[in-house]
């Protein structure tokens, strides 16, 4: 169950960034509000997860995730740039994220 409310927080929390991206500085209504709940559900879940979970395993995973899943967003969706350099960068954070999980007492 800690699994799905942490994987719901990382999955709130690209939402909420994403809209934060189209709500062009808050100015738009809809996505400005999109990005708001979003927020308010992923520190929401976070904060559950966080009950029966390390803090710094948590938090490693659910910002580690979640910069992965924008940087691809912005790749795929946004058109920024897909350099070598970026995809290194991501897998060297996936790579930091599951090895910090590997080495929980959990």
């Amino acid at each position: 169950m800690v699994w799905v409310l942490l994987l719901g927080a990382i999955s709130a929390e690209v939402i909420a960034t994403s809209f934060l991206k189209l709500s062009e500085g808050l100015t738009k209504l809809v996505p400005s509000l999109v990005m708001g709940f979003s927020y308010l559900a992923a520190f929401t879940l976070l904060g559950q997860a966080l009950k029966k979970m390390e803090l710094g395993i948590a938090y490693a995973i659910w910002s580690g995730l979640g910069t992965a899943a924008i940087a691809l967003i912005g790749m795929l969706f946004l058109g920024e740039s897909a350099t070598l350099a970026k995809m290194l960068g991501l897998a060297l954070i996936i790579g930091g994220v599951v090895l910090l999980n590997l080495s929980s007492n959990h």
